[in-house]
């Protein structure tokens, strides 16, 4: 059966713990946004602290393992609660993706680049658009600050603060008035929050088929969904 809200987003809950409040508002609310596309995402790490960022560099390079960062301790947005780092979350709802061209809500979109375009409206900035080292599960927003200054005990301002909610809430508020929610139940278990428009509820279509036990195809070459009953 397809994961519900709730349950996605408390799947995140141990990761968004210590993050910077406007950093937490808007990360809850990319997990919202992305369900709302279909596509489930599992916020995979969060504040990092000075000593679990030197271990992490340290893989790869002291350690075994890839290199996965070129930031030591306290060179890391993560170190103070401004960035957040994702995977796509399947719908067993217990394994995670980085596969970016996975389309696992079949809109002929890939789910990663959907997650990056309702982050960056958000106010986040994506690591994969740096020209270095890109890093595409990674987001931040960073007030304005730098990491000279965040290490040497720098705060986000309340101007930053204020607009940074104002981002968030202008994003949140444009959605509210394009979407009514309408709650979709199967056999009297609610399966998901779909979009009411003109007398008609839109849901991904996954999440109907597999509340009904049957499977969902695509065939991209016709563009053809396909569902087949198990029963």
């Amino acid at each position: 059966m397809a994961l519900i809200l709730e349950q996605v987003k408390a799947k995140s809950v141990k990761n968004l713990l210590g993050l910077n409040p406007v950093v937490l508002v808007a990360a809850t609310t990319l997990i919202e946004r992305c369900y709302a596309r279909g596509v489930n995402i599992l916020i995979t790490q969060g504040l990092r602290t000075i000593a679990e960022q030197d271990a992490l560099y340290a893989q790869g390079r002291t350690k075994p393992g890839a290199i996965v960062t070129n930031a030591r301790g306290g060179y890391s947005y993560h170190n103070y609660g401004l960035a957040v780092d994702f995977a796509l979350l399947l719908p067993n709802g217990s394994s995670v993706s980085w596969d970016m061209r996975l389309d696992g809500n079949n809109n002929q979109i890939a789910d990663w680049q959907e997650v990056v375009k309702e982050a960056k409206a958000l106010g986040f900035e994506w690591g994969g658009d740096w020209t270095s080292f890109k890093d595409y599960p990674h987001f931040q927003m960073v007030f304005g600050l730098t990491l000279t200054q965040l290490r040497a005990g720098a705060k986000p301002s309340i101007s930053a603060v204020e607009s940074a909610y104002k981002v968030i809430n202008r994003k949140v508020e444009e959605e509210l008035k394009s979407d009514v929610i309408a709650v979709v139940k199967v056999n009297g278990v609610k399966v998901a929050d779909g979009v009411l428009e003109k007398g008609i509820t839109y849901v991904p279509v996954r999440i109907i088929a597999e509340a009904l036990g049957a499977q969902v195809g695509y065939d991209s070459a016709t563009r053809t969904v396909e569902i087949k009953s198990t029963h």
